[in-house]
């Protein structure tokens, strides 16, 4: 059996594995480092371009949202767009699109109006749209058989900013940018499952199927299988695990950009969205719906062996579900998205749905987006006995930290790798060049910055 040896060596070569792979090799005086996937090539699973919502989450019309978290993945929005726009193949990775949220209603729209107030400052190209100046965004929004629809809506949004990123083409940059580093041992090892993960004598013994990994440090960057690879090492073993699957629908192009809708807080799953595809021009992507699945990868059944393994059910897992079921809201939800899955009855269905973005939309409008959604893994906290909607980490101490779901998605991938790396670094007694860290990554980008916001509400005239 090959022996390898590193100082780091990652698992999982999606959009968050890479990206620690790109700062560790870029920024840390480390010399060895590896990285592991189990497929042919990165960015296989959840960072594959259909597997994604594409978005990246500013925070500014994520209406479950605090401030303050907000704020969180505002920093870690900018760190992906300086970095991509830096890019000499930029156009392939990061999108300008329109944005904005959609209140429908009354209390919605109140909502919205005052999340403006308390955003705003912080979001200086956020503006707060009337009807007619959504209408000069997104006609399709706004407008019936040539008329304004007749329910009362606001929406808060933005209409020059980056909105979308391909994160399967993010990853292999970050590949490429991590592998020109000519003064380190930068390797990638395709077609590699992890069957085990042992400590020996303060290393740590990575093993597949024809090769021993040894490093003195590790991180997980698997999905579901981190938790897989987490129990292997005895940690986390009071975590159990319940996927969620996203499916997703087309239409015509009815939009021009992103259009959300307001988070229902009682729900622990996304609000339903429509967008462009930026791999599949000419039509608009609604979605995503939520349906549990007893498997790790979506369209993988081979995965619901390592599923059982992970969901780890007793008495605790049966009360978390049980109270999920007893809530009426999510009890509803979790049926309707269930039915969202049955040919014929899941179009019926979806379109009131979708035309709470869109009211003009037809049946014939709609089909479903076959192989289309990933899986989130959401984690069950068995002590506690609930289920955790942000995101999972297991850090052990020890030098192996393992990552179930980054939140919000692939937006937080360099922000979640800097956590990472720094307490890598620590425990491995490196350093950062936090001169250059900074400068790439976190210094302000006046190029692309918006400066004709004045802070008032625009009518239809002035909304381009």
């Amino acid at each position: 059996m090959k022996t390898h040896e590193y100082d780091l060596l990652i698992i999982g070569a999606g959009v968050s594995g890479t990206a620690l792979l790109y700062l560790a090799s870029r920024y840390t005086d480390l010399k060895r480092i590896g990285i592991i996937d189990k497929y042919a090539a990165p960015a296989r699973v959840n960072s594959l371009s259909s597997n994604n919502s594409q978005t990246l989450h500013c925070g500014d019309i994520e209406t479950n949202y605090t401030l303050d978290k907000a704020l969180k993945v505002q920093r870690a929005a900018n760190m992906l767009k300086n970095y991509a726009v830096g890019q000499a193949d930029a156009h392939h990775i990061i999108f300008k699109y329109p944005k904005m949220v959609l209140g429908v209603g009354e209390a919605e729209c109140r909502q919205l109006r005052e999340r403006f107030e308390t955003f705003s400052p912080h979001y200086p190209n956020l503006k707060l749209l009337d009807k007619k100046a959504i209408a000069r965004i997104e006609p399709a929004v706004a407008m019936v058989d040539g008329g304004f629809r007749d329910d009362e809506i606001v929406a808060l949004g933005a209409t020059d900013e980056y909105t979308a990123v391909n994160y399967e083409a993010l990853s292999s940059s970050f590949v490429r940018q991590a592998q020109s580093v000519t003064d380190k041992q930068i390797d990638m090892h395709l077609d590699e499952y992890v069957k085990h993960i042992k400590i020996d004598d303060e290393r740590f013994l990575i093993e597949t199927r024809y090769t021993c990994y040894q490093a003195r440090a590790i991180v997980v960057c698997a999905g579901g299988h981190s938790l897989k690879l987490a129990h292997d090492l005895g940690y986390g073993l009071h975590y159990s695990c319940l996927p969620v699957a996203g499916s997703y629908y087309f239409t015509p192009a009815v939009l021009k950009g992103k259009v959300y809708t307001v988070q229902n807080d009682a729900l622990p799953f996304a609000a339903i969205h429509g967008d462009p595809d930026v791999l599949v021009p000419g039509k608009t992507r609604f979605g995503p719906t939520a349906l549990v699945l007893p498997i790790l990868e979506r369209y993988n059944i081979r995965t619901m062996p390592d599923f059982l393994q992970v969901f780890r059910f007793d008495k605790r897992v049966a009360k978390v579900l049980l109270d999920l079921i007893r809530n009426r809201d999510i009890r509803n939800y979790m049926l309707k998205n269930i039915l969202f899955e049955i040919p014929l009855v899941r179009k019926w269905l979806f379109l009131k749905d979708a035309r709470i973005i869109v009211p003009s939309l037809r049946f014939r409008d709609l089909k479903f987006a076959h192989n289309v959604g990933g899986i989130r893994p959401q984690l069950i906290d068995k002590d506690h006995q609930k289920l955790l909607l942000g995101e999972a980490k297991i850090d052990t101490g020890i030098g192996a930290i393992f990552n179930m779901t980054p939140s919000p998605g692939g937006t937080s991938c360099l922000e979640n790798a800097e956590i990472d790396l720094r307490t890598i670094v620590q425990h491995l007694g490196a350093h950062i060049d936090e001169e250059a860290f900074k400068q790439d990554l976190l210094g302000e980008d006046h190029r692309h910055t918006d400066t004709d916001f004045t802070g008032r509400i625009l009518s239809g005239e002035d909304a381009a």
